[in-house]
C-alpha cells in the first residue's frame, strides 16, 4: 500500500517476533496491509502505511503487537 500514508517515519507500531505465533490475525484485520506472515511469523512489511488504528493490537492473542495511538 505504498500510496496510502499517514505520516512518514512516526508510527509507534512494533512487533515482538519472539512472541508471535504466526496466526496471521494482524494481517487479516489491518486496513492498510502493514503485516504479512512469512516463515510462521508476522512481519511489518510497510511501517509507514500504519495509521495506528489498533486493530492488530486488539486481535493479537499473544500481545506481540504494540502501538501507541495518537503519538505518531
Amino acid at each position: 500500500m505504498k500510496n496510502l500514508r499517514y505520516l512518514e517515519n512516526v508510527s509507534t507500531l512494533s512487533l515482538e517476533k519472539d512472541k508471535c505465533i504466526g496466526c496471521g490475525l494482524c494481517a487479516v484485520v489491518c486496513p492498510h496491509r502493514v503485516f504479512e506472515v512469512s516463515g510462521k511469523k508476522a512481519e511489518i512489511k510497510d511501517l509507514n502505511a500504519c495509521i495506528e488504528c489498533g486493530a492488530c493490537v486488539i486481535n493479537c492473542p499473544v500481545q506481540a503487537v504494540k502501538v501507541n495511538p495518537g503519538v505518531g
